[in-house]
């Protein structure tokens, strides 16, 4: 068993390592502190083909693997957190559904522009009052003639309102089952569009550089062939999209987990404490070996899942055993970074205090950690 990467997925680490160091950090402190969306950041991605990572080429992508995209995220993360989601909320949630379920000319509509970049695609499953409980939408949408007629809202959603945004799947009601569950459709709503509204950016602790807000539908009508896959499917097509997702915010919380790793080191270097390098000391010098032990047993968990998912074996429990410990080690990471750095680390100056700040929301988006441990438990057929 060897966990080095490939030659080809080196290269790529790489290059995205040094895209983050000398294009994203340098203004990753100004977009976080104005809580603008990075656009010209956004746009070099595009060029360098990175939303097109997991795609084949027939599609316009670059004929790579998930595990190329986690190697990404994780590199962007290393900097900015917010660039990072933007983009795994853009392949993962946005692209992926379309290239998993969508029909051929859905693929070839879409999938072209979404991997240069040049749109971006949201996923709205989330609803105001339904949080964990994704399946039981209150979201309607009617089929009226040739065309659905979708009423309803959608809370927390990624890449939904920017100057990109092109298109958002939203999971809808659109009947009743035989066993009176929710018969629930995936349904493809191109943006903009009358009768969608993406409400104004929610004030957030972090991700500021991140566009996410609440989706308002009223009477929005789409044609009947807008809906992605088979009718009815909605809700399968979701918990395999998250299963996926799990694996990339565990890539993207080890990059916020070996970033703050990373300050801790230079930092405790250069401030010295009664006469020495504050890194001379034990009770810092530990601390900071305890985090990168915790980064790198992160790290090989999303390996392990990502590999898994790419042989096409099981993976669920993997991923959800990866997202769990990777988004824990995160927050654990960032508070001891914090600690590190003492006062300096409570100033927003610092890159330390935006890893705090950030890493919260890893242990809630794209399943709780509580769901996480439900799965985990289920999976080793626990009656939970």
């Amino acid at each position: 068993m060897d966990f080095r990467l490939s030659d080809e997925h080196e290269a790529l680490r790489k290059t995205v390592e040094e895209f983050a160091r000398e294009v994203v950090a340098p203004v990753a402190e100004h977009h976080d502190r104005t809580e603008e969306f990075p656009y010209d950041v956004v746009r070099q991605m595009g060029e360098m083909g990175l939303f097109g990572l997991p795609f084949p080429e027939d599609y316009g992508g670059m004929g790579g693997d998930f595990l190329a995209l986690c190697l990404a995220i994780e590199e962007l993360a290393r900097a900015d957190s917010s660039v990072a989601i933007t983009l795994e909320g853009a392949v993962g949630l946005g692209s992926m559904p379309i290239y998993r379920f969508g029909s051929e000319q859905q693929k070839r509509e879409w999938l072209p522009q979404l991997c240069r970049g040049e749109a971006l695609a949201a996923f709205g499953l989330t609803e105001p009052g339904g949080g964990t409980d994704a399946g039981n939408p209150r979201t309607r949408a009617v089929l009226d003639g040739d065309e659905w007629v979708i009423n309803g809202s959608k809370a927390f959603i990624t890449n939904a309102g920017t100057d990109l945004t092109r298109l958002v799947t939203v999971l809808c009601r659109t009947g009743e089952r035989a066993d009176g569950r929710p018969e629930l459709t995936s349904v493809l709503v191109p943006v903009p569009r009358e009768g969608f509204r993406a409400s104004r950016k929610y004030s957030k602790v972090g991700w500021h550089a991140s566009d996410t807000r609440e989706l308002v539908l009223e009477d929005c009508r789409v044609p009947a062939e807008s809906v992605l896959g088979d009718r009815g499917r909605g809700y399968a097509q979701f918990l395999s999209t998250l299963d996926e997702g799990r694996v990339a915010i565990s890539a993207l919380a080890v990059g916020l987990a070996q970033a703050c790793v990373d300050e801790s080191v230079r930092y405790s270097r250069e401030r010295e404490a009664f006469g020495a390098p504050i890194g001379s000391y034990q009770g810092v010098a530990f601390r900071i070996a305890d985090m990168q032990l915790r980064t790198h047993v992160a790290r090989l968990a999303y390996y392990d899942a990502a590999a898994r998912m790419a042989a096409g074996a099981p993976f669920k429990r993997e991923a959800a055993m990866a997202k769990l410990y990777s988004s824990t080690i995160a927050v654990d990471n960032a508070r001891d970074a914090t600690q590190v750095f003492g006062g300096y680390g409570f100033m927003n100056e610092y890159p330390v205090a935006r890893h705090w700040r950030d890493a919260k929301i890893l242990e809630i988006g794209e399943g709780t950690s509580e769901v996480q441990r439900l799965l985990i438990a289920r999976s080793l057929g626990l009656p939970v």
